[in-house]
C-alpha cells in the first residue's frame, strides 16, 4: 500500500506521510463551520470515504443519504477515485488541518509552507 504524498504545484515533493488513509479538516471561510473528509489511498488514487459536516450554509450542502450522527451530518461522498485534490490556499481562512498515521497537524506542519495551494496524490 501506498501513502500520501504532498506536494507544490510544480511537482516537488513536500512531504510523504505514513499508511493509506488520512482526514482533512477546515473551518468554511463564510460559515466559521468545520468540514472534515475521510479519504484512502487505493489502487494508487485517493478515494473519499465520508464527509461531514457540523452545519450547512453557503456551498455547504450534505449529500443526499446525510445522517446526524453526534453532531455532525454524515454521508459518503459520490466522488470517483481522484488522481489528485489541490487545496486552495489563502492568507485569509484558516489552514487546513491534516491527520495521517495517527498524527494530526496544520497542513504547513507537514509541508513547510504557507499560504500556497498543495497538491494531494498517492505517492508513487
Amino acid at each position: 500500500m501506498s501513502g500520501l504524498c504532498l506536494t507544490a504545484l510544480g511537482g516537488a515533493l513536500l512531504a510523504a506521510l505514513p499508511g493509506p488513509s488520512f482526514t482533512l479538516s477546515w473551518t468554511h471561510s463564510i460559515e466559521k463551520t468545520e468540514w472534515r473528509e475521510e479519504w484512502r489511498v487505493a489502487d494508487g488514487r485517493l478515494l473519499p470515504v465520508e464527509a461531514r459536516v457540523k452545519g450547512t450554509g453557503a456551498g455547504m450542502e450534505p449529500g443526499p443519504d446525510a445522517r446526524r450522527l453526534d453532531g455532525w451530518l454524515v454521508w459518503t461522498p459520490d466522488l470517483p477515485p481522484q488522481e489528485s485534490v489541490t487545496l486552495a490556499a489563502s492568507s485569509f481562512t484558516a489552514e487546513h488541518r491534516l491527520c495521517a498515521g495517527g498524527d494530526c497537524r496544520p497542513l504547513s506542519d507537514w509541508t513547510g509552507r504557507r499560504d500556497e495551494p498543495v497538491t494531494l496524490r498517492a505517492c508513487p
